[in-house]
């Protein structure tokens, strides 16, 4: 697992718990806490204190489990809490989300829902195997829009039911609606999609 170090209190930890901060041009890497900890001290909020929450495994509608890992970062007048799955080399990837409350949410409460919407999303499939090949399950897909992991690419994957799908490779899938109509709608990471 990747290991990164604060800059400000010198702690170290999992790399998916830390921030990349800047002001002024000087970029620094923050522990969430720390990150939590400057955010309640410029939003001038008092008694403010850092929520943390360990893994929680939850499993899909086809039986396989997930493990989740939590980050809340103070973002102003919000708090936001994400729920995340790690591939190796502690990089997220797979399902992703977030919830949004305001700063002085109680974060257990945020918490549920975000378990909620998890739960929900889990109990859906968008992609099926079909003569060894994978094939849009109904007339609907959720996913996420990432970046591939090239840096001259010009081309995005998908993240569809927690698995990473070429862009190629979805063009082939939407193969088997030629002609049909779409509507392709963007949502922000904390809306439920």
């Amino acid at each position: 697992m990747t290991q990164s170090r604060c800059d400000r209190c010198g702690a170290s930890g999992p790399a998916h718990d830390f921030v990349s901060a800047g002001t002024d041009g000087t970029w620094r890497v923050l522990c969430s806490r720390c990150f939590n900890t400057e955010m309640a001290q410029f939003a001038d909020m008092q008694g403010f204190e850092h929520p943390s929450f360990t893994p929680l495994r939850l499993r899909d509608v086809d039986n396989s489990d997930h493990e989740f890992h939590f980050r809340s970062l103070l973002l102003g007048d919000q708090l936001s809490l994400e729920a995340f799955e790690l591939a190796g080399d502690d990089e997220a990837a797979g399902y992703r989300f977030q919830i949004l409350g305001k700063a002085d949410s109680k974060p257990f409460a945020l918490l549920g829902q975000l378990i909620q919407t998890m739960k929900r999303a889990l109990s859906m499939k968008h992609l099926q195997a079909e003569a060894g090949r994978l094939q849009i399950a109904d007339m609907t897909v959720r996913g996420r829009v990432e970046w591939n992991g090239d840096e001259g690419a010009s081309q995005p994957c998908v993240i569809i039911d927690g698995r990473r799908i070429e862009w190629n490779d979805l063009g082939a899938m939407l193969l088997a609606f030629e002609g049909w109509q779409f509507r392709l709608e963007m949502l922000d990471p904390s809306d439920e999609a």
